[in-house]
């Protein structure tokens, strides 16, 4: 039986989710079609603006994507707590940037609404927007459905280009969160498209390692690496760039080669996540193959049942 997405998705549990949506049937996302030879290729910039555009609006923080042949991936950040830090002006410009306002809240801006009901109906509205803003429902909603409206559009056709509602893994601890990062960024590598990760076409690791070519510290759109958990001044990935760029490296090689022994050139970053090579690899291999809601140390998951109140989840364990 599906699991309802507000069961799947607690923040009091963790902000950090992987995401995946798959085309239906033999729809194209990207790629060729080998029956008539027609490309597809131009709609992977589709799929990397419009999520680059929807962060932008959104209180979600993109900290990992690939746009592969009939899916794409996505590791996001909701940040439930910049969204309530925002003035309602700038709840109401973030939304009517890719929303018509109601007439009732054009007269808010222009400061002619009079009477307490109608100050009333426009707070409520603007809430609501809050909360829209961090919510992930609402934000693949608008990215698949644009994505869906345009390819569809340009095949000349009508009907449903999405297998279904998108398929989404709590990620529960920073094992879980830069497990799935470096899934999502090998993607391409695991499927033979690409050699080597920093030559993936549209996937987030690219953006970073073209930014670093150019001296750019950061991407804008993507979560930065801020590389100290304990600052709570500053929001972003508790890791440091060039170790999960190091660790991205060696696990794309292992791929190649077929092989996770563990060897002298492992990151550091493994041993202080308390993660064997084992179990790195298993994670960056079957992430998504374990059909699982819930993604992190057995700590964090046992957790995440008394924060819930569920006797079980659907979950994988990575250091069980």
């Amino acid at each position: 039986m599906t699991t309802a997405r507000k069961q799947l998705i607690c923040l009091e549990s963790t902000a950090y989710y992987h995401c995946v949506s798959r085309c239906v049937r033999r729809s194209y996302l990207c790629g060729e079609d080998e029956l008539t030879g027609k490309s597809y290729e131009h709609r992977r910039a589709w799929v990397e603006e419009k999520i680059y555009q929807l962060a932008d609006i959104y209180c979600v923080d993109i900290c990992a994507y690939a746009v592969m042949s009939n899916h794409y991936h996505l590791v996001v950040y909701l940040d439930k707590e910049g969204a309530d830090t925002l003035t309602k002006l700038r709840v109401v410009q973030r939304w009517g940037q890719n929303h018509r306002l109601p007439l009732l809240v054009e007269r808010w801006l222009r400061g002619e609404v009079s009477n307490q009901a109608e100050r009333e109906s426009v707070e409520i509205l603007i809430e609501e927007w809050r909360r829209r803003l961090y919510s992930l429902s609402w934000f693949m909603k608008e990215l698949n459905f644009y994505i869906a409206c345009r390819a569809n559009q340009e095949d000349g056709c009508k009907g449903h280009f999405w297998e279904g509602r998108f398929k989404s893994q709590a990620l529960m601890d920073e094992q879980a969160l830069i497990a799935a990062m470096a899934y999502v960024d090998l993607n391409p590598v695991r499927a033979g498209i690409e050699e080597m990760p920093e030559t993936s076409a549209h996937t987030s690791i690219k953006a970073r390692v073209s930014a670093l070519k150019r001296d750019q510290a950061f991407v804008s759109g993507l979560a930065d690496f801020i590389g100290n958990k304990n600052n709570e001044q500053i929001k972003g990935l508790p890791f440091r760039l060039i170790d999960y760029l190091t660790l991205v490296d060696w696990s794309a090689r292992q791929y190649r080669e077929g092989k996770a022994s563990l060897k002298e050139s492992t990151p550091s970053i493994l041993n202080r996540l308390n993660l064997t090579t084992k179990q790195w690899m298993l994670a960056c291999t079957q992430l998504e193959k374990a059909r699982a809601s819930s993604i992190g140390c057995a700590r964090s998951l046992a957790m995440q049942k008394r924060q819930t109140s569920r006797k079980r989840i659907h979950s994988f364990c990575l250091d069980g």
